[in-house]
């Protein structure tokens, strides 16, 4: 297919401080512009993103940040040359951009919701922070992170032209296995997420109570917004934040990694999380908490590990080695063949064709 200037509203891409949505453009963007594509990314200047800029200048796109809505008038060329453009969750004053993007009449526009779990349950209870009804039925893609019935949910009953799923990737330069086979990881069990209320008590049982059991194994916790009032036993290590280029080391270092789906996400299933994939990429086994649709993603028992008690986690750190890494390899080929950001470019242009082939077709 032909190039395409695309432009992208997202949360950030220079700061990956407290959320997964930096890393999730990069991959994607850095896979578009590999296959020829111009990327314009504008992002709102926030001093949170300014304290913990880890990636200030991608070399794969061009970066524009803003203050205010009223300086994207300066860059009206840019967005009248778009083929498409991608408004993203959470980004402030989302329902103003879209009025904004509206007026030059894309050939494409779409909403990707890397929140989609989140966002259904903030329509549900009236809270518009970044999406309303209304804006829903101006896009003519809804991405969405999550797959499943929840595509027909935003078509038939929020309104949405084309919902279609856009799932969390990796980049495998990014994320690999490390080829050292003297490497022992440091830790029996590792997670890295923030904290979440409904999360912290799966936390607690998966983790924190085999750690007080299990006296003589090493755990690591990673995230930010842990309240001091959360006991961390002498054996666990938390660190507040590691940043996406050491996500790597942070499983290697780890004999499994820990993946804990929250209640929101369960209520909506098919949600597989940016850090199950990146563990699974990085040849790390994974122990998860069950959750709706799992197994359309990985194979319970042979590619992951489910647990719902301590004693289920605490039975799986005494795997044999050998069946601990059969299965982390078969998971790593699940996530190789199906979920990089390289599949994720290549269905990104098929929706864009489904939506601007008739009409461009019409124009003939």
């Amino acid at each position: 297919m032909k190039p395409l200037n695309i432009v992208v509203f997202g949360l950030s891409i220079t700061s990956a401080w407290n959320n997964s949505h930096a890393t999730t453009y990069r991959s994607l963007i850095k896979a578009l512009a590999k296959r020829g594509h111009r990327i314009t990314f504008f992002e709102k200047n926030t001093p949170s993103h300014q304290q913990y800029r880890d990636l200030p200048s991608p070399s794969f796109c061009e970066t524009i940040l803003y203050h205010s809505v009223a300086e994207i008038d300066d860059y009206r060329l840019t967005l009248a040359k778009a083929d498409l453009v991608i408004l993203g969750s959470r980004v402030t004053d989302a329902e103003l951009l879209s009025k904004k993007i509206t007026l030059f009449s894309p050939p494409c526009f779409a909403f990707y919701d890397l929140d989609t779990p989140m966002t259904l349950e903030k329509l549900q209870h009236g809270d518009y922070e970044y999406l309303t009804p209304n804006m829903i039925t101006r896009f003519d893609l809804y991405l969405s992170c999550s797959a499943g019935p929840v595509l027909d949910l935003l078509e038939q009953k929020w309104g949405a032209l084309r919902a279609r799923s856009l799932l969390f990737a990796i980049d495998p330069d990014w994320y690999h296995p490390v080829k050292d086979d003297q490497h022992t990881p440091a830790y029996s069990l590792g997670y890295l997420g923030t904290y979440t209320e409904d999360r912290q008590p799966m936390l607690n049982k998966l983790l924190l109570e085999p750690a007080i059991t299990d006296r003589d194994a090493k755990f690591c916790v990673s995230g930010g917004k842990y309240p001091p009032t959360i006991y961390w036993p002498d054996n666990v290590d938390y660190v507040q934040h590691i940043a996406p280029y050491q996500h790597c080391a942070f499983y290697h270092g780890q004999k499994f990694t820990l993946n804990i789906a929250r209640k929101v996400m369960m209520n909506v299933g098919y949600t597989p999380s940016l850090r199950l994939f990146e563990a699974a990429a990085c040849g790390t086994p994974i122990i998860t908490n069950p959750w709706p649709g799992l197994e359309q993603f990985f194979t319970p028992g042979n590619e992951i590990l489910v647990a719902q008690r301590s004693q289920d986690v605490l039975e799986y750190l005494q795997m044999p080695d050998i069946e601990r890494t059969a299965i982390a390899r078969r998971a790593q080929q699940k996530i190789l063949h199906e979920h990089t950001s390289a599949h994720r470019a290549l269905e990104l242009e098929h929706y864009w064709e489904d939506v601007c082939t008739p009409v461009l077709a019409q124009a003939l």
